[in-house]
């Protein structure tokens, strides 16, 4: 299973003094990077012994971010990694005493105990140590948790951040030196309790009232509502008719042709065509009638750049423009910011803090975009001054970041991809062209507009000529929208007579709203304040993975289990999955971590309520059960003649007779390809969502997520070995790094 919202939340005590940070000069020279420790204790080697005069010890997260910081840092400095969180609350009680001011109990997490022995020797023989864990909530969660375990002080000044991991960033944070935040500490503290007490009560009542092994979650709960809410939306949505009448037309002897709409009656009011009667009507008024100019509009617009990413948008457009889902997004960005190998660079960090809500930008990162910018494309692409953008950032702490951008703006993608491959490439290419971009001059348009009359209609067209293409000689943002653009129009004079070539009446349907996809739910959560950058992918692979929701191409939809829960929980529970009352707990977790509200009081007003509808829910369902809806098949029984239907269980869907309990026949509903993973060796599995749709996932999920909806085959890449896959009437290699592509022909109705 996929790792919570929030994890490794600490302790219920009062936040400690905080001493002023002790200001330390930048080290310089190289420093060291431990390698990760091997699952077997044997295996990893005994901490070093205590150089003379001491040696300083930095603890990070991961071992790729440890490589890249000890390549900065001094001789007397080691860099280990406690390879993410090493406690918890246990998984197999609450963990929390609500009768004593919700004190929890962390544990060490299954399979640290080793590791936490290990850093244990470490710190006692350093002279000093160094928290260097994440600059966001969590990450001071973590750092909170080494302090209690290892014995340090949290008030003392042995915490550091790293908003980029650059030779600069990692100075500047060495330099700088604080406590601990028990505010920012708290407030993860306080939402990891939330989601414990959530999850830990109320998955009991869905296994008694819906189907043994289900579980809830706070935030996730109101992401099923959302989506259910749309495709609600969308199955009572009534289409209503309307006709589009567009003329095309060309000046008389010179001039391209081009189209414009029926829009108003001659007395300019805006005139909705309803069926084929009427349009029928209009066209035959129009034959034989003359078109003639009667005004043309002429201006000027300029279009800005979009702000650099911040976690939501790079989400957003990392799924329109690369097709990657959130977690893959991060999943590269992380490796992006702990550093990687490029030529002539070493290990760097390539992007600064991928979990943000601010859109600040350092005015040393906004001058080198500008030098850059003026070197390559020359001065007048240069943003006359400084862009500046108001974040939404809720707190102080939230805003310390910057936004995501390139740690070294002359860092091309080109040259990165000298060095790197694969995701990681094309995300930066795409946080580099942001960045950029947004330090860039506006994109100027002329624009046109003509009123053209006909009879007792008016008729409108409009388009527009760049004159300076400004950030849009590197940048473009990817939309949902796929309506054309308007282009330009030939010149045009009020008194212009004009001849029609064509007179087409067209049918159309107003359209229900599109279902969600990751991007727009991504950004349907943010704009209601639902979570914050470090939840958003973790939100949507939980409720993929408990079988609640599953993508259909892009789109997301419910499955038949997830209306069920959905509907328990808005007739039992209503607070829980109400968008209002998650957003303004969120705010309420925002002023903890502003130091102004009390973290045991915010849970405490939150579970009150919630254990009372609790309670009353089990009142109301007594003696219930909610039938889940299995999904019918073309398949029949070979042991008893009945139905066989789509069952969605504990590990996934499976089909079965729809006899059942008097007919156990059963089979998964996978088949295997003979293909192999690209990823990880795992066989490459047939598998079908509830609307049928074929895909292939490999079979080591949720291990490894990757997944394809295109067909593995039994030839193999002759490059590297692996196996290819068809689309659209070519073989490919999806190993990363080999680019092998093929040709093939289309053979009768195979389907390539």
């Amino acid at each position: 299973m996929p790792k919570q919202t929030a994890e490794s939340m600490a302790a219920a005590q009062k936040p400690a003094a905080r001493k002023p940070a002790a200001k330390k000069a930048a080290p310089k020279g190289e420093g060291t990077a431990k390698k990760p420790a091997a699952k077997k204790t044997a295996a990893r080697k005994p901490a070093a012994k205590k150089a003379a005069g001491g040696t300083r010890l930095v603890i990070v997260e991961s071992p790729a971010k440890a490589k890249t910081i000890g390549k900065y840092l001094g001789r007397g400095y080691t860099v280990t990694a406690s390879m993410g969180h090493i406690r918890d609350l246990p998984a197999s009680t609450l963990g929390i005493d609500v009768e004593n001011n919700y004190q929890p109990k962390y544990i060490i997490i299954k399979g640290k105990n080793a590791l936490v022995k290990e850093l244990k020797a470490e710190a006692k023989q350093a002279e000093t140590v160094y928290l260097a864990t994440d600059p966001d909530r969590e990450g001071e969660a973590i750092s909170w948790h080494l302090a209690s375990v290892l014995g340090l002080d949290p008030a003392a000044p042995n915490r550091v951040t790293f908003d980029e991991i650059t030779k600069k960033g990692i100075q500047e944070g060495m330099a700088h030196p604080r406590a601990i935040d028990m505010d920012l500490f708290n407030a993860q503290q306080a939402r990891r309790e939330l989601d414990r007490l959530v999850g830990y009560k109320l998955s009991p009542f869905l296994w008694h009232k819906v189907r043994k092994g289900l579980s809830a979650g706070r935030v996730q709960s109101v992401a099923v509502r959302i989506i259910r809410d749309r495709e609600l939306e969308i199955e009572q949505f009534k289409p209503e008719e309307y006709w589009n009448i567009d003329a095309s037309l060309k000046p008389r002897g010179s001039g391209a042709a081009f189209t414009a709409r029926l829009s108003a009656g001659a007395d300019g009011k805006k005139l909705t065509v309803r069926n084929k009667e009427e349009a029928d009507a209009i066209v035959a008024a129009l034959e034989g009638k003359p078109y003639t100019v009667t005004r043309v509009d002429k201006g000027q617009r300029r279009r800005q750049p979009q702000p650099p990413f911040i976690t939501s948008t790079l989400q957003q457009d990392a799924s329109r423009a690369l097709g990657f889902s959130a977690t893959r997004t991060m999943r590269a960005a992380q490796r992006l910011y702990e550093g990687m190998e490029v030529a002539g660079y070493g290990q760097i960090g390539l992007i600064t803090y991928m979990r943000t809500d601010s859109l600040r930008i350092a005015d040393e990162a906004a001058a080198a975009a500008r030098t850059f910018i003026s070197n390559n494309w020359g001065e007048p692409y240069v943003c006359a001054k400084k862009r500046v953008w108001k974040s939404r950032s809720a707190t102080a702490a939230q805003d310390a970041h910057e936004a995501i951008r390139p740690s070294m703006p002359e860092l091309t993608p080109e040259q990165v991809e000298g060095s790197i491959s694969g995701d990681e490439a094309r995300l930066y290419r795409l946080i580099w062209s942001r960045f950029m971009a947004s330090q860039m001059a506006d994109c100027v348009m002329d624009t046109v507009s003509a009123t053209i009359a006909a009879g007792d209609y008016l008729f409108r067209a409009s388009g527009y000529h760049v004159t300076f293409d400004g950030f849009t000689a590197l940048y473009e943002e990817s939309t949902d929208d796929k309506q054309k653009k308007a282009t330009a129009l030939p010149p045009l004079e009020p008194g212009q007579v004009l001849d029609l070539k064509k007179l087409s009446a067209e049918q159309k349907f107003t359209q229900p709203p599109p279902y969600y996809t990751e991007a727009t739910l991504i950004h349907t959560l943010e704009e209601n304040g639902i979570g914050r950058p470090s939840t958003y992918a973790p939100i949507i692979t939980t409720i993929v993975d408990r079988g609640y929701v599953e993508k259909d191409q892009k789109k997301l939809r419910t499955t038949p289990l997830g209306q069920a829960v959905n509907q328990v929980m808005l007739e039992q529970f209503p607070d829980i999955v109400n968008p209002a009352f998650s957003a303004d707990m969120e705010k309420k977790l925002d002023v903890v971590e502003a130091g102004k509200a009390d973290w045991v009081q915010t849970v405490d007003e939150f579970y009150q309520g919630f254990a009372k509808s609790l309670e009353a829910a089990e009142k109301n369902m007594e003696g219930k059960r909610v039938k889940v809806e299995d999904i019918p098949t073309d398949e029949i029984c070979d042991k008893c003649g009945r139905p066989m239907v789509i069952k969605s269980g504990r590990y996934g869907k499976f089909v079965a007779c729809s006899g059942f309990p008097e007919c156990r026949n059963s089979h998964p509903l996978v088949k295997d390809t003979g293909g192999l993973c690209p990823l990880c060796g795992g066989h490459m599995l047939l598998r079908k969502s509830a609307k049928g749709r074929i895909y292939y996932g490999c079979s080591n999920y949720p291990q490894c997520s990757y997944m394809t909806w295109d067909e593995p085959v039994t030839e193999t890449c002759p490059n590297c070995g692996k196996t290819l896959f068809k689309r659209r009437g070519q073989l490919y290699c999806a190993g990363e790094g080999c680019g092998f592509v093929k040709n093939v022909e289309k053979k009768g109705n195979d389907g390539m």
